[in-house]
C-alpha cells in the first residue's frame, strides 16, 4: 500500500512520490544529533533547517515555555495589548541593533519578517511623501521564504516557476556584483526603489560567501540613493556567522534586520523585524494620531514563543555560544576542503560562518542531475543528515559541534562521495 494511502502529511519541498513509504521520522534529538523510530542516531548536519544553534533537547527553554504556559498561555498583541515576555524581548532584540533606538515588530517566523520589511520600507516612503517608492529589489540565489513578497524577490529560478504572476516592482541581481545593484537602482529610478533585501551568506541559495568589500559596497550605495538596506539575517543571526545578527560581523548599519530560526533555536516559531529609529520614526511621533500599520501575524508576540526565545538568548550569553560559529568556521573549512580534489565536485563553498555548500561539477551535474539528492541519501547510510540545494549540498551544524562531530561530517560526504 502507498504511504499516501495510509497518512495525509504533505511534505514542504518534497517529491511526494519518492517520499512516501520512505520517510525518515525523527523521534527524539539530543544536543548535535537525533534519533529516527528505528533507534538509529545522526548527526543533524544542517542543524534542522538551520535553526537548531543549540542544539536539540535543551531543558531550560522547555522549562521556561511549561512556566510561561502555565501563567498565561497566549494573548494578542494586537492594539494596546502586550504581554511581559514580548516587551522583554523587543528591548533585548532592539539592543543588538547597531545603532540605538531602534523598534522590533514580531512575527511568527523568516517569512513573514521579510514581509513586514517590504510593507514597512513602503508605508516608510509613503508617509515621506514618496508614495511611488514600492520596488524592491533581491540577489541571485537569494532566498527569502516562501510568502508573496519574499517569493517574488527570491533569486531561486525554480521557486518561481508554476506559480504565475508574482509582485510587481521586483526584480533580481546577480549576488556579487556591488556595481549590478547600482545599475539596476538606476534603471528602475531611484525615486521608485524602496528596498533591497540582501542576506550577509547567503543560505538556502547554495552558501555563497559575499565578495571581500561587497556588503560595505551595497551599503554605501543604498545610502547614496535613499534606498533602504534590509539585512535577511534568518540564517545568519545568533551565532552562526560568530555575531549576534551576522551583518553586524561588517562594520554597515542596516535600516531593517529580519530574524527568526536561532532566535528560539528553532523551539517555537518566531521571528522579528529590527528596524531602524529613522525608519520607524513616521510612526512613533509621541503623541495619539500616528499611522498605523495594518499588519501583523496572529501569533505576533505569542507569550510562550518570546519565552523560548528569552531563554534561547540566555543560553547564547551564558554559555559563550555567539563566538562559535567564529570560532568553528576555519576548521569545517578545513575538514572539507579535500573534497574539492573529487572528480565530482566543482567548488567547496565555506569560511565564513558555520556553514558550508559542496557544489558539483557541472558536466557531472548535467550527466545526473540527481546527485545532490544520491550524496544526501548516502551521507544518511553514513549516520550524517545533510540537505540537498540545487546543485550541491549544504551544512550548517549546531554550533554545540567540535572537532569530532565535524570530523564525522567531513567523513561522511568523503564517503558518500565515493560511493557515488
Amino acid at each position: 500500500m502507498r504511504g499516501s494511502e495510509l497518512n495525509a502529511l504533505w511534505h514542504p519541498f518534497a517529491d511526494m512520490g519518492a517520499v512516501d513509504g520512505a520517510r525518515l521520522v525523527i523521534t527524539r534529538g539530543e544536543g548535535p544529533w537525533v534519533f529516527g523510530e528505528d533507534g538509529t542516531r545522526y548527526l543533524d548536519g544542517t542543524a534542522a533547517l538551520w535553526y537548531a544553534n543549540l542544539g536539540h533537547g535543551r531543558r531550560e527553554i522547555a522549562d521556561a515555555v511549561a512556566r510561561q504556559m502555565r501563567e498565561l498561555d497566549a494573548y494578542s498583541i494586537f492594539g494596546d495589548f502586550a504581554n511581559p515576555p514580548a516587551l522583554e524581548l523587543a528591548d533585548r532584540l532592539a539592543a543588538l541593533m547597531p545603532a540605538p533606538g531602534a523598534k522590533v515588530f514580531l512575527g511568527s517566523g523568516g517569512g513573514d519578517a521579510i514581509d513586514t520589511a517590504a510593507k514597512v520600507a513602503r508605508r516608510h516612503f509613503a508617509e515621506l511623501g514618496q508614495p511611488d517608492r514600492v520596488h524592491l529589489i533581491g540577489r541571485g540565489h537569494g532566498y527569502h521564504g516562501t510568502h508573496g513578497i519574499g517569493t517574488s524577490i527570491g533569486g531561486i529560478p525554480a521557486n518561481l516557476a508554476g506559480f504565475g504572476p508574482m509582485l510587481e516592482h521586483a526584480s533580481s541581481v546577480p549576488h556579487d556584483d556591488a556595481a549590478a545593484l547600482e545599475a539596476e537602482i538606476v534603471r528602475v529610478g531611484p525615486d521608485r526603489v524602496a528596498a533591497f533585501f540582501c542576506e550577509p551568506v547567503i543560505g538556502a541559495g547554495g552558501v555563497h560567501l559575499p565578495p571581500d568589500g561587497y556588503l560595505e559596497a551595497v551599503a554605501e550605495i543604498c545610502a547614496r540613493h535613499g534606498v533602504l538596506f534590509v539585512a535577511d539575517c534568518v540564517i545568519c543571526a545568533f551565532g552562526r556567522l560568530g555575531t549576534w545578527l551576522g551583518i553586524d560581523r561588517w562594520p554597515v548599519t542596516p535600516d531593517m534586520v529580519t530574524i527568526a530560526k536561532g532566535v528560539t533555536s528553532g523551539t517555537l516559531p518566531l521571528g522579528a523585524v529590527l528596524v531602524a529609529a529613522d525608519v520607524a520614526a513616521p510612526f512613533f511621533p509621541g503623541e495619539a494620531g500616528a499611522p498605523v500599520l495594518r499588519h501583523g501575524p496572529t501569533y505576533a508576540g505569542h507569550p510562550a514563543c518570546c519565552a523560548a526565545a528569552l531563554a534561547a538568548l540566555d543560553l547564547y550569553e551564558r554559555d559563550d555560544v555567539i563566538a562559535r560559529g567564529r570560532e568553528l568556521e576555519a576548521p569545517l573549512a578545513e575538514a572539507l576542503a579535500p573534497l574539492a580534489g573529487h572528480e565530482l565536485v566543482g567548488e567547496v563553498r565555506a569560511g565564513t560562518g558555520f556553514l558550508a555548500g559542496v557544489e558539483f561539477d557541472a558536466d557531472a551535474l548535467a550527466a545526473e542531475p540527481g546527485l545532490p539528492g544520491r550524496l544526501q541519501l548516502a551521507a544518511r547510510e553514513r549516520g550524517v543528515l545533510v540537505r540537498p540545494l540545487g546543485r550541491g549540498v549544504a551544512v550548517s551544524p549546531p554550533l554545540v559541534c567540535g572537532q569530532e562531530e565535524i570530523d564525522v561530517l567531513a567523513a561522511a560526504l568523503a564517503e558518500g562521495l565515493a560511493a557515488l
